[in-house]
């Protein structure tokens, strides 16, 4: 899977081939964090990267829903 527990939250990077592809990618995150109504932090970086942190701010710490949201971005990339 890739993910590493970083302090409370779920952490992953992303190498992308350039920018375009990075935007592209988070674009397709946002409908399923939109479904899960679950909202990672994003930010893209060194022009073709994608870092994503997620965790249950209500609980203050890593969930079910954040293993799930992790699991399907996952999914996206091939």
């Amino acid at each position: 899977m890739g993910w590493k527990k970083q302090g409370k939250y779920l952490v992953k990077e992303f190498e992308l081939q350039n920018f375009k592809e990075a935007v592209v990618f988070v674009g397709k995150i946002m409908p399923i964090a939109e479904m899960l109504e679950h909202h990672p932090d994003i930010s893209i970086h060194s022009y073709n990267k994608v870092k994503i942190m997620t965790a249950t701010h209500s609980d203050g710490k890593i969930t079910k829903k954040d293993r799930e949201l992790a699991k399907m971005i996952d999914s996206l990339v091939k």
